[in-house]
Protein backbone atom coordinates (compact mmCIF):
# COMPACT_ATOMS: atom_id res chain seq x y z
CA UNK A 1 0.00 0.00 0.00
CA UNK A 2 1.56 3.01 -1.22
CA UNK A 3 0.59 7.15 0.49
CA UNK A 4 -0.88 8.76 -2.68
CA UNK A 5 -1.28 12.51 -2.42
CA UNK A 6 -3.50 13.86 -5.39
CA UNK A 7 -3.07 17.98 -6.29
CA UNK A 8 -6.60 18.52 -8.39
CA UNK A 9 -9.60 16.47 -7.47
CA UNK A 10 -11.75 17.56 -10.00
CA UNK A 11 -13.54 16.12 -13.18
CA UNK A 12 -10.13 13.49 -13.33
CA UNK A 13 -8.83 13.45 -9.78
CA UNK A 14 -11.66 12.66 -7.97
CA UNK A 15 -12.68 9.36 -9.79
CA UNK A 16 -8.65 8.55 -9.67
CA UNK A 17 -8.58 8.87 -6.27
CA UNK A 18 -11.90 6.61 -5.61
CA UNK A 19 -10.11 3.98 -7.68
CA UNK A 20 -6.86 3.94 -6.01
CA UNK A 21 -8.64 3.93 -2.57
CA UNK A 22 -9.43 0.18 -3.39
CA UNK A 23 -5.53 -0.71 -2.69
CA UNK A 24 -3.96 2.87 -1.26
CA UNK A 25 -4.14 5.35 1.30
CA UNK A 26 -5.20 8.04 -0.82
CA UNK A 27 -5.17 11.97 0.54
CA UNK A 28 -7.08 14.95 -2.02
CA UNK A 29 -5.63 18.59 -2.00
CA UNK A 30 -8.74 20.79 -3.18
CA UNK A 31 -9.36 24.12 -3.29
CA UNK A 32 -12.98 24.07 -2.01
CA UNK A 33 -14.03 22.26 0.77
CA UNK A 34 -15.64 18.69 -0.47
CA UNK A 35 -17.60 16.16 1.66
CA UNK A 36 -16.71 12.10 0.06
CA UNK A 37 -16.80 9.76 2.76
CA UNK A 38 -13.98 7.74 0.55
CA UNK A 39 -11.31 10.63 0.74
CA UNK A 40 -9.60 13.31 2.93
CA UNK A 41 -9.25 16.39 1.70
CA UNK A 42 -6.63 19.08 2.32
CA UNK A 43 -6.92 22.34 1.55
CA UNK A 44 -3.98 24.99 1.67
CA UNK A 45 -2.00 23.20 3.50
CA UNK A 46 1.23 24.61 4.76
CA UNK A 47 4.79 23.41 3.70
CA UNK A 48 4.61 21.13 7.43
CA UNK A 49 1.26 19.70 6.98
CA UNK A 50 0.83 15.95 6.90
CA UNK A 51 -0.23 15.72 3.20
CA UNK A 52 3.01 16.77 2.57
CA UNK A 53 4.33 13.53 3.73
CA UNK A 54 3.24 11.07 0.63
CA UNK A 55 5.45 8.85 -1.24
CA UNK A 56 3.50 9.84 -4.97
CA UNK A 57 2.26 13.15 -5.60
CA UNK A 58 0.10 12.89 -8.41
CA UNK A 59 -0.65 16.70 -10.05
CA UNK A 60 -3.73 16.97 -12.19
CA UNK A 61 -4.28 20.66 -12.18
CA UNK A 62 -5.61 23.34 -15.06
CA UNK A 63 -3.20 25.76 -16.78
CA UNK A 64 -4.80 28.40 -15.37
CA UNK A 65 -3.87 31.57 -12.12
CA UNK A 66 0.19 31.55 -12.74
CA UNK A 67 0.35 27.96 -13.66
CA UNK A 68 4.70 27.87 -13.64
CA UNK A 69 4.72 29.62 -10.19
CA UNK A 70 1.69 27.35 -8.69
CA UNK A 71 3.77 23.93 -10.10
CA UNK A 72 6.81 25.07 -9.20
CA UNK A 73 5.49 26.02 -5.48
CA UNK A 74 3.95 22.73 -4.92
CA UNK A 75 6.92 20.79 -6.44
CA UNK A 76 9.07 21.90 -3.64
CA UNK A 77 6.79 21.26 -0.74
CA UNK A 78 6.96 17.42 -2.04
CA UNK A 79 9.64 15.44 -0.04
CA UNK A 80 12.75 14.87 -2.42
CA UNK A 81 12.46 11.20 -1.93
CA UNK A 82 8.66 11.02 -3.54
CA UNK A 83 7.81 10.07 -6.77
CA UNK A 84 5.87 12.62 -9.17
CA UNK A 85 3.14 11.82 -11.99
CA UNK A 86 2.48 14.84 -13.53
CA UNK A 87 -0.25 15.38 -15.66
CA UNK A 88 0.75 16.63 -18.85
CA UNK A 89 -1.03 17.07 -22.25
CA UNK A 90 -0.28 15.92 -26.00
CA UNK A 91 -0.48 19.71 -27.18
CA UNK A 92 2.80 19.76 -26.86
CA UNK A 93 3.06 18.38 -30.23
CA UNK A 94 1.13 21.22 -31.97
CA UNK A 95 3.64 22.11 -34.58
CA UNK A 96 4.03 18.87 -35.89
CA UNK A 97 1.52 17.55 -38.55
CA UNK A 98 2.40 14.00 -39.05
CA UNK A 99 2.37 11.19 -36.47
CA UNK A 100 4.37 11.77 -33.25
CA UNK A 101 5.72 10.11 -30.22
CA UNK A 102 7.71 10.88 -27.46
CA UNK A 103 11.01 11.01 -29.40
CA UNK A 104 9.78 14.11 -31.21
CA UNK A 105 12.35 17.33 -30.86
CA UNK A 106 9.85 20.03 -30.03
CA UNK A 107 10.43 23.30 -30.68
CA UNK A 108 7.96 25.08 -29.67
CA UNK A 109 7.91 26.26 -25.71
CA UNK A 110 4.53 26.04 -24.97
CA UNK A 111 3.11 26.71 -21.47
CA UNK A 112 2.33 22.57 -20.86
CA UNK A 113 6.00 22.38 -22.36
CA UNK A 114 7.88 24.43 -20.20
CA UNK A 115 5.95 22.95 -17.17
CA UNK A 116 7.57 19.76 -18.24
CA UNK A 117 10.91 21.08 -18.35
CA UNK A 118 10.02 23.02 -14.94
CA UNK A 119 9.12 19.59 -12.96
CA UNK A 120 12.00 17.32 -14.42
CA UNK A 121 14.62 20.23 -13.68
CA UNK A 122 13.49 19.65 -9.94
CA UNK A 123 12.96 16.48 -9.24
CA UNK A 124 14.53 12.89 -10.56
CA UNK A 125 11.34 10.48 -9.69
CA UNK A 126 8.73 11.86 -12.66
CA UNK A 127 6.62 10.19 -14.91
CA UNK A 128 5.21 12.46 -17.35
CA UNK A 129 1.90 11.83 -18.70
CA UNK A 130 0.58 13.63 -21.82
CA UNK A 131 -2.67 13.22 -22.12
CA UNK A 132 -4.74 13.58 -25.14
CA UNK A 133 -7.90 14.86 -25.50
CA UNK A 134 -9.51 13.37 -22.23
CA UNK A 135 -12.84 12.23 -22.87
CA UNK A 136 -16.35 10.14 -21.45
CA UNK A 137 -19.54 10.54 -19.57
CA UNK A 138 -20.54 14.31 -19.97
CA UNK A 139 -17.65 14.99 -21.90
CA UNK A 140 -18.92 14.32 -25.62
CA UNK A 141 -17.05 15.31 -28.74
CA UNK A 142 -18.82 17.46 -30.47
CA UNK A 143 -21.75 18.98 -28.34
CA UNK A 144 -20.08 22.37 -27.76
CA UNK A 145 -19.92 24.23 -31.01
CA UNK A 146 -17.61 26.81 -31.94
CA UNK A 147 -18.02 30.36 -32.71
CA UNK A 148 -15.49 29.33 -35.53
CA UNK A 149 -15.27 26.37 -37.74
CA UNK A 150 -13.92 23.03 -36.40
CA UNK A 151 -10.59 21.38 -38.47
CA UNK A 152 -10.99 17.93 -39.28
CA UNK A 153 -8.55 15.08 -38.91
CA UNK A 154 -7.49 12.09 -36.74
CA UNK A 155 -8.55 12.87 -33.04
CA UNK A 156 -5.54 11.92 -30.87
CA UNK A 157 -8.61 11.40 -27.74
CA UNK A 158 -8.33 9.38 -24.65
CA UNK A 159 -11.15 7.89 -22.36
CA UNK A 160 -11.14 8.45 -18.49
CA UNK A 161 -11.19 5.10 -17.48
CA UNK A 162 -8.26 4.44 -19.30
CA UNK A 163 -6.00 7.30 -17.81
CA UNK A 164 -7.07 6.08 -14.28
CA UNK A 165 -6.82 2.84 -15.38
CA UNK A 166 -3.03 3.54 -16.72
CA UNK A 167 -2.20 5.40 -13.39
CA UNK A 168 -3.23 2.49 -11.45
CA UNK A 169 -1.06 0.05 -13.09
CA UNK A 170 1.90 2.38 -13.58
CA UNK A 171 1.92 2.72 -9.64
CA UNK A 172 1.40 -1.07 -9.04
CA UNK A 173 4.64 -1.60 -11.69
CA UNK A 174 6.57 0.92 -10.26
CA UNK A 175 7.23 2.88 -13.54
CA UNK A 176 8.38 6.49 -11.64
CA UNK A 177 10.21 7.57 -14.40
CA UNK A 178 10.06 8.79 -18.45
CA UNK A 179 7.36 10.38 -20.37
CA UNK A 180 4.30 8.42 -21.58
CA UNK A 181 1.70 9.33 -24.35
CA UNK A 182 -2.14 8.26 -23.27
CA UNK A 183 -4.16 8.88 -26.19
CA UNK A 184 -6.16 5.95 -27.58
CA UNK A 185 -4.66 3.87 -30.46
CA UNK A 186 -7.85 4.22 -32.96
CA UNK A 187 -7.74 7.98 -34.35
CA UNK A 188 -11.33 8.11 -36.54
CA UNK A 189 -12.16 11.74 -38.12
CA UNK A 190 -13.12 14.36 -35.71
CA UNK A 191 -16.01 14.64 -38.45
CA UNK A 192 -17.04 11.20 -38.58
CA UNK A 193 -17.20 11.88 -34.18
CA UNK A 194 -18.94 14.74 -34.35
CA UNK A 195 -21.63 13.36 -36.66
CA UNK A 196 -22.32 10.24 -34.91
CA UNK A 197 -22.48 12.04 -31.53
CA UNK A 198 -24.87 14.34 -33.10
CA UNK A 199 -27.20 12.10 -34.13
CA UNK A 200 -27.19 10.10 -31.12
CA UNK A 201 -27.26 12.67 -28.77
CA UNK A 202 -29.76 15.34 -30.94
CA UNK A 203 -27.53 18.64 -30.82
CA UNK A 204 -26.53 20.87 -33.92
CA UNK A 205 -23.12 19.20 -36.01
CA UNK A 206 -20.74 22.22 -36.43
CA UNK A 207 -18.85 23.62 -39.61
CA UNK A 208 -15.41 22.31 -40.78
CA UNK A 209 -12.65 23.82 -42.78
CA UNK A 210 -9.55 22.71 -42.97
CA UNK A 211 -7.75 19.21 -42.13
CA UNK A 212 -4.67 18.29 -39.99
CA UNK A 213 -2.96 15.17 -39.88
CA UNK A 214 -1.22 14.80 -36.62
CA UNK A 215 -1.97 11.42 -34.69
CA UNK A 216 -0.04 11.08 -31.56
CA UNK A 217 1.34 7.56 -30.86
CA UNK A 218 1.17 5.77 -27.71
CA UNK A 219 2.98 2.53 -28.94
CA UNK A 220 5.78 3.20 -26.02
CA UNK A 221 2.89 3.16 -23.53
CA UNK A 222 1.53 -0.07 -24.93
CA UNK A 223 4.35 -1.77 -24.98
CA UNK A 224 6.00 -0.92 -21.74
CA UNK A 225 2.91 -1.77 -19.59
CA UNK A 226 1.46 -4.86 -22.36
CA UNK A 227 -1.51 -2.00 -21.73
CA UNK A 228 -4.81 -3.05 -23.59
CA UNK A 229 -7.30 -0.03 -23.80
CA UNK A 230 -10.58 -0.48 -22.29
CA UNK A 231 -11.92 2.03 -24.83
CA UNK A 232 -9.36 1.97 -28.11
CA UNK A 233 -12.18 3.77 -30.18
CA UNK A 234 -13.25 7.10 -30.03
CA UNK A 235 -15.90 6.59 -31.98
CA UNK A 236 -17.68 4.53 -29.41
CA UNK A 237 -17.00 6.27 -26.35
CA UNK A 238 -20.64 7.11 -25.58
CA UNK A 239 -22.06 4.01 -26.42
CA UNK A 240 -23.02 3.14 -22.84
CA UNK A 241 -25.06 6.57 -22.07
Amino acid sequence: MAKIGIIGCGWLGKPLAISLTRAHQVECLSRTAQTDTLLNYTINPTSDSPFWTNEIFIISISTKDNYLETLKGLVNNCPLASSIIMMSSSSVYREFDEEVDESMHITHASLQKQAEGLVLGLREKVLILRLGGLMGDDRISGRWNSTSPFTDGPVNYIHKDDVINIVIKMIDTDVQEGIFNLVAPKHPLRSHIHQKNSHTFGFKLGSFKGKTQRVVSSKKLIQRLDYRFLHPDPLLFWTSL
